[in-house]
């Protein structure tokens, strides 16, 4: 027990931290019963009905919801997430302290945000694939930057994890590419470079098997050209360019002043993508969406530059959050007073409504109840505590300056680079949604705590040289 109170005074900060980010999640649980709903959400809900490669996202979501079908209970969904995320600020404030020599108030400043952000918790709280993403990502990234033999062995849980992550959101392919970059700087013997590639080509390309078999293409998605016709209908001008012929009827409508966001216009009614709720985008409408969008970029890359630049230098690091990409999308990330508009009525794809992939899935409506006084706990929490964007982009340029300045430059630069990533990768191929933000939250705080964080190199003892600590491991470390 001593040992234990001794503990806890060490880590005082972090415990209550901790403690608080429990309590949190408990309230989150108690004030809304069952999940939040999210528009995807019904789609993973039909993919863990029936494992098929849904062709507009990624199913890799829709299998971890399979997994659990058996319980028949969304409570548990929701459960598991607050779960793995408490878990995963635990493991790597214990990483920072024990492996990264990261000093005890640096390494609990660098996990509070994960615990004690509101929009974090209700985004555990949505049936959303972001927070099983981001276990995977970081996971993924811990496990590479720890110290100690960076062995095939290790290489090859660490790809799978990225392979994983990849089938969850493709968004995390270019990670991929970055562990590849740190084991460069780590100058690893080729064996781990080989069980990396493997392991993460193994889940990537038997998923990209499984979407072929289903709908004719060798891919992840069917929608990579309809989400960057989305993001260059921001700006497309036909008038003053001429598109091809057979591209003509993609222009989009309205002046560009007045267009919805970019990922709106792909959704909305009477769409030039010809949208249908409970329809997919055939392969001629991808292929030329996105002869479209590279025909657009290429008579306006100033334009692409300018909304891109907009959407992730100005709106990701605002201070204020403003009700984007539409009032109804940006309001599913609070807390709501009263459960959410379903339209259970709505076809989904692969078979069947709304209503009934539900039911199907956990034997009941799956209707959030909204319970007081616990929610309105969290929605009074929600409006005063949270990491507005300003924040996040100081700590960023904090890491940033430590890549420069700091020690332990390699591994500062892996969860640097790896939350940029995350970060730009949406603005410039499909639109900005405040809910990429988060799972770049960990990488930023990580990176800027391993830069100027580190405990000081203990000084030898007289008549003795001081050693300093290598910034980069030498092979087989």
């Amino acid at each position: 027990m001593s040992l234990s109170l001794s503990a806890v005074r060490r880590n005082w900060l972090f415990c209550a931290a901790l403690l608080v980010g429990v309590v949190l999640r408990v309230l989150a649980m108690v004030g809304f019963r069952s999940v939040l709903w999210f528009n995807d959400s019904y789609d993973f809900v039909r993919i863990a009905d029936g494992p098929f490669p849904h062709p507009l996202r990624p199913s890799g979501y829709g299998l971890f919801l399979w997994a659990l079908k058996p319980f028949h209970s969304l409570a548990l969904v929701t459960v598991l997430q607050h779960a793995a995320i408490l878990g995963l600020a635990a493991l790597g404030y214990r990483m920072l302290v024990r492996d990264f020599e990261v000093r005890r108030t640096w390494a609990a400043l660098a996990v509070a945000p994960v615990l004690l952000d509101s929009f974090q918790v209700e985004l555990e709280h949505l049936l959303l694939s972001d927070t099983l993403f981001t276990v995977l990502v970081f996971g993924a990234m811990l496990l590479l930057a720890k110290p100690g033999e960076a062995g095939w062995r290790r290489a090859a849980l660490v790809g799978a994890l990225l392979g994983v992550a990849a089938v969850t959101r493709t968004v995390g392919v270019p990670l991929f590419l970055i562990a590849v970059l740190y084991l460069l700087l780590r100058r690893t013997r080729w064996p781990v470079y080989a069980a990396l590639a493997v392991t993460f080509a193994l889940p990537v390309g038997a998923y990209a098997t499984w979407f072929q078999q289903e709908h004719g293409r060798f891919q992840m998605t069917g929608v990579d050209g309809i989400f960057l016709w989305g993001r260059t209908a921001a700006f497309a001008d036909c008038d003053a360019f001429t598109p091809p012929p057979d591209l003509a009827r993609l222009c989009p409508y309205g002046a560009k002043d007045d267009r919805p966001a970019s990922s709106h216009q792909i959704w909305e009614d009477n769409s030039p993508t010809g949208w249908s709720n409970g329809q997919a985008f055939d392969e001629e409408t991808n292929a030329r969406a996105q002869r479209f969008a590279l025909w657009a970029i290429k008579n306006q890359p100033l334009d692409y530059l300018r909304v891109v630049s907009y959407d992730f230098f100005v709106r990701t690091f605002s201070w204020h959050r403003t009700r984007y990409p539409t009032v109804g999308t940006e309001a599913r990330y609070h807390f709501p007073t009263r459960p959410t508009a379903r339209k259970p009525e709505l076809p989904v794809y692969g078979g069947g409504d709304r209503g009934a992939v539900v039911e199907e899935y956990s034997h009941g409506t799956g209707r959030t109840h909204v319970v007081e006084p616990y929610a309105g706990v969290l929605r009074g929490y929600q409006r005063h505590v949270s990491v507005p964007g300003t924040v996040l982009g100081a700590v960023l340029l904090a890491g940033a300056a430590g890549i420069v300045w700091r020690r332990a430059r390699a591994r500062t630069a892996l969860f640097w680079t790896s939350g940029v990533a995350l970060l730009a990768i949406p603005p410039i191929t499909v639109d900005f949604d405040y809910r990429y933000m988060l799972p770049a939250l960990p990488f930023a705080c990580f990176a800027a705590a391993l830069a100027w964080g580190r405990r000081p190199v203990p000084a030898a003892p007289e008549g003795e040289p001081v050693e300093a600590a290598p910034e980069v491991q030498p092979a087989d470390a």
